[in-house]
């Protein structure tokens, strides 16, 4: 039995979905600019996904730009953002436990002279809002907040932070990858002026996203060339992804409730029988997480080992983003929530999905129990102290 766990890395594609992206392949294969009958073909299969999109975030489809990834429309939020604002200010707040896409970028406007605030978390990987009260300052351009964090679930409270910031007229970007589709996201109750998500993580292609940016905001294009996307980012539209991406939140919001409750049953399930095993211990907020997210440290195991050994088992897990999974670093996440080293390099994400089961669950609480124990008895047990 091999069994995947991973679904915060990437999802596999809904057949429901390729079957609604196969014709733009081939029969509907024209460029979306082209002004001819193949053009305007995938012209209006772009500006209906576009109204799909935009009725699920609650904007005009005019607000909705289609990107690469969430990587880009991260990228392009906070760079695109800053350059656009430097007359009025050069100061930028991110949170500490935000993805590499954020981090990244905000990083490269620290050595071209902008001046870059991180605000800290709880143990839980929270934000506190008076933390963002307290970082915001006169100069401050743009605040960058995820909607839930990647690594361990923790649900943000960022329309709180969202209102601190607009009341001193600061932008307010989040990226909402991990949770478009699978939770409510409207951007006016989020209070946002920018917001990012990709279709991979919701069942839908690979390789294409989007920037929601709110009318009226200043942004700078980070690729220059032809007028596509209302001269806001060049380059030829990726028709069969944007359709892919559309139908597939279009089925994530028809499916959500009875997926949601169904998926966080089955996590509840995981976290029973993984926080039995000896010395086991959930990282992230115990109830504002992501329905489908059980990050756990195991005393006495390195996660590397850990998960070479459940892999050699069948079962699929990581310790945090894909993005940064080659590191020998560990997280920043963890190591930003003030969690002890050997509890943040004893940690396991297990996510789960659209088409996990219970004897899955089952399958895999045995399999970590197994691997742990022989981990264990190989290396012998360390004690790291969990915070209260």
């Amino acid at each position: 039995m091999r069994i995947y766990l991973d679904y915060a890395a990437t999802t596999p594609t809904d057949p429901r979905v390729l079957d609604a992206m196969r014709p733009y392949f081939g029969e509907v294969f024209g460029n979306a600019s082209s002004l001819h009958v193949f053009g305007q073909e995938a012209r209006a299969a772009v500006d209906r996904a576009r109204r799909v999109l935009a009725q699920a975030l609650g904007c005009q489809p005019s607000e909705v730009v289609f990107t690469s990834g969430a990587t880009e429309s991260d990228n392009w939020a906070l760079v695109g953002t800053a350059l656009a604002c430097e007359a009025r200010g050069r100061h930028v707040v991110v949170s500490s436990v935000e993805h590499k896409a954020v981090l990244e970028p905000a990083r490269f406007l620290a050595s071209r002279g902008f001046a870059v605030t991180l605000l800290p978390v709880d143990r839980f990987g929270q934000v506190d809002p008076d933390d963002v009260r307290r970082a915001l300052r006169d100069d401050t351009v743009l605040l960058s907040v995820m909607h839930a964090n990647n690594e361990v679930g923790t649900l943000q409270p960022v329309a709180e932070v969202a209102r601190i910031a607009r009341e001193r007229g600061v932008l307010v970007h989040t990226d909402a990858t991990q949770t478009f589709g699978a939770l409510p996201v409207d951007v006016d109750a989020l209070g946002v002026d920018l917001l990012s998500a990709s279709a991979h993580k919701r069942y839908g292609p690979k390789g294409v996203g989007l920037l929601y940016v709110r009318r009226g905001t200043r942004i700078e294009p980070l690729l220059r060339g032809g007028a596509h996307e209302r001269g806001r980012r060049a380059g030829t539209e990726n028709v069969p992804g944007i359709v892919g991406f559309a139908r597939a939140v279009e089925l994530a919001l028809a499916e959500r409730e009875a997926e949601q409750a169904r998926v966080g049953a089955l996590r509840d399930r995981l976290l029973a029988g993984l926080l039995a095993i000896e010395g086991a211990v959930l990282n992230g907020h115990p109830t504002a997480r992501l329905p489908n997210n059980a990050n756990v440290s195991f005393e006495g195991v390195s996660s590397e080992a850990l998960l070479l050994s459940l892999d050699l088992r069948g079962l699929a897990a990581s310790s945090g983003s894909a993005c940064t999974a080659g590191s020998l670093e560990p997280s920043h996440v963890l190591a930003a929530m003030g969690l002890p080293r050997e509890q943040v390099e004893g940690a396991v994400r297990f996510t789960l999905g659209r088409w996990t089961t219970e004897q899955e669950v089952d399958a895999a609480v045995e399999m970590v129990r197994e691997a742990v124990g022989e981990l264990r008895a190989a290396s012998g047990r360390r004690k790291f102290r969990v915070r209260s």
